[in-house]
């Protein structure tokens, strides 16, 4: 790789970290973290909690859990909140953060934002445009926003091959966009037996533990379409001693779906609501199998952690969660009930056949998204975008 340049000063910023779990703030986490480390300037921005190195930064927002958010949203008329960034409450958390961020941005002289918080970016863009910043933001695109916004973006940065393919048919594309795909640390998440943290769960040494990392909601993540399988599992074959993880963060109907889990699977299901991510790998390891209910998904850092731990994948066939898994699990029809749980079945019966499908998933991680091929890339976008010659 070559090194750093010396001239360039960079900030990574999430508006959730500090105070949310999930995907995005996993990723602002460890790109400040593996940029630090390969001697880059740079400054992770985060919206709550506290400075735990010497590269982070609070800055303080209305966070999208917060009363105040929550009453902004509520006495601005719609057709208002949403012009100015105060549509929801995570909007609120955007714009109070970046109102804040900009300020830094323009003290410290950061010649780069990278960010996946979508209104951050845009702000930041606004203001660079009216020379208030000399910092050029980049857009990793991992919230799903709609082409109308994407087209907005100077410079965005897919993070699937389809999701580029999607904005090309539809003509909205730009030059300066990229791909370049979320990255996993393959030496933190590997394979490996954890049976402490099975007895720490109260689940038997010889259970099948299913896996899910995902926030615990209906929408989306279909936390409730895991339950049905794995109660429709237990059901027809009483005696396969299959249990349900599901780690992941908290969202309103979280409560009442880990009451309904528990109704109907009893002592199989534990819900992990906030499990600290530093015990993930441990966490991975101690599971036999990974799955994702969702049907569509930009590119969970979740599935990568999965991979890298040696897991076989079940998940929707998509075309973006079928590249991350590679040769390593299967892709379903997870529409149809019954899928997932005959899928579960056959793989308990074969466990030859699970191993074999763990080590190509691995494989097939360290490949394509380890740290430092991922990263290198990401260096010389950076170089591009600032217009640094290598």
């Amino acid at each position: 790789m070559n090194s750093p340049p010396a001239e360039l000063r960079i900030c990574v910023a999430s508006s959730g970290l500090g105070h949310i779990a999930r995907g995005v703030e996993a990723w602002a986490a460890d790109l400040g973290s593996a940029l630090a480390s390969r001697g880059f300037d740079v400054l992770l921005c985060k919206g709550a909690g506290n400075s735990r190195s010497v590269i982070e930064r609070v800055i303080p927002c209305r966070t999208r859990e917060s009363a105040e958010a929550r009453r902004w949203v509520e006495r601005l008329p719609r057709w208002l909140g949403w012009r100015i960034g105060m549509g929801s409450p995570y909007e609120v958390e955007q714009t109070t953060f970046a109102w804040r961020l900009i300020g830094l941005l323009r003290r410290e002289r950061v010649d780069i934002l990278h960010v996946q918080d979508p209104l951050v970016a845009l702000l930041v863009q606004r203001a660079h445009h009216l020379s208030w910043v000399p910092t050029r933001a980049i857009l990793a695109h991992g919230t799903e926003e709609p082409l109308w916004f994407q087209r907005k973006i100077i410079h965005l940065q897919h993070l699937a091959p389809w999701h580029a393919a999607q904005a090309e048919s539809a003509g909205v594309s730009r030059p300066t966009w990229t791909v370049i795909p979320n990255f996993i640390d393959v030496h933190t998440f590997r394979p490996g037996c954890a049976t402490a943290i099975r007895r720490e769960l109260a689940i038997p040494d010889d259970a099948f533990v299913v896996l899910a990392a995902a926030a615990i909601k209906r929408k989306h993540k279909r936390i409730d379409y895991l339950v049905d399988e794995i109660g429709r599992l237990i059901c027809q074959r009483p005696q396969l001693p299959v249990y349900l993880v599901v780690a992941g963060g908290w969202s309103d109907d979280s409560d009442e779906l880990i009451r309904e889990g528990q109704q109907r699977l009893g002592d199989r299901v534990r819900f992990l609501v906030r499990f600290p991510r530093e015990r993930m790998p441990e966490l991975y390891r101690a599971a036999d199998l990974f799955t994702l209910g969702s049907l569509k998904e930009m590119m969970p850092i979740a599935l990568l952690e999965a991979t890298a731990s040696g897991l076989p994948c079940i998940i929707h066939s998509h075309p973006v969660m079928q590249w991350m898994i590679g040769p390593g699990g299967q892709a379903i029809d997870m529409r149809k009930s019954g899928e997932l749980a005959a899928t579960l079945a056959t793989l308990y019966d074969f466990p030859d056949s699970r191993r074999a499908l763990g080590s190509l998933a691995r494989k097939h991680c360290e490949a394509l998204f380890a740290t430092d091929r991922v990263v290198k890339q990401i260096e010389e976008h950076y170089r591009v975008v600032a217009g640094v010659a290598g």
